[in-house]
């Protein structure tokens, strides 16, 4: 059964709080807020429950699911360093709509997909996710849409797309333009803009003090 919680109302959101992180821990799926476009998320180290988002989004392991922290600490647990220039981006732009692609620490007993040694990080500028996050440790999240069909811009739109295979939404109010996260490649010889979303390109190549190429 699905349930939709209004966060703009302070009882009602500790209530779809409460209820996301046990759904998270249970191996469900969520829907949350972000500063960019909501997202569909669960225990990013619930093989199971990735399957689940995959199979919810209609998408296959080939296009693999990205992972949102709390805090800027929690990285250092989830990769296998985090070099100088990824320290410069998560200054520069976290909590933010600036993703990370860093090779992930080999101990880490998680399947996001064909990620091919790597993961796709981000803390995001949004006090709802921001919570949850903290409560329930790094989860696995995606744009909450079918695949194909447009990003959600807010709770009911996802409710529309992903109805009953979703246990929890949570309902941050509309995010506004539906702009996706830039997302930066760290994890060759040198930085590659793999997709210019709402931080410009410019500004990723200030922050690292260097011009930055574009993947394509």
């Amino acid at each position: 059964m699905r349930t939709l919680y209004d966060c703009g109302q302070s009882e009602a959101r500790q209530d779809g709080l409460r209820a996301a992180a046990g759904a998270v821990r249970s191996g469900r799926l969520v829907v949350l807020p972000t500063d960019t476009v909501y997202g569909i998320g669960c225990d990013a180290f619930n093989s199971g429950s990735v399957r689940a988002l995959l199979r919810a989004k209609d998408r296959g392991p080939d296009m693999p699911v990205g992972v949102l922290v709390g805090s800027w600490t929690t990285i250092d647990g989830l990769v296998l360093n985090v070099p100088a220039q990824a320290r410069a981006l998560i200054e520069a732009f976290w909590p933010g709509d600036l993703s990370i692609v860093l090779p992930h620490a080999p101990s880490l007993a998680w399947d996001l997909g064909l990620t091919k040694g790597t993961v796709m990080l981000r803390m995001p500028l949004h006090p709802v996710a921001i919570e949850l996050l903290r409560e329930v440790g790094p989860m696995a999240v995606s744009s909450a849409n079918r695949s194909g069909q447009p990003a959600a811009a807010s709770a009911a739109e996802a409710r529309d797309q992903l109805g009953d295979s979703v246990a929890v939404y949570l309902d941050g109010g509309p995010s506004g333009d539906p702009v996706p996260s830039t997302i930066v490649d760290l994890t060759g010889k040198e930085p590659l803009l793999l997709r210019e979303g709402a931080v410009s390109a410019s500004a990723v190549s200030e922050a690292l003090g260097t011009d930055v190429a574009t993947a394509g």
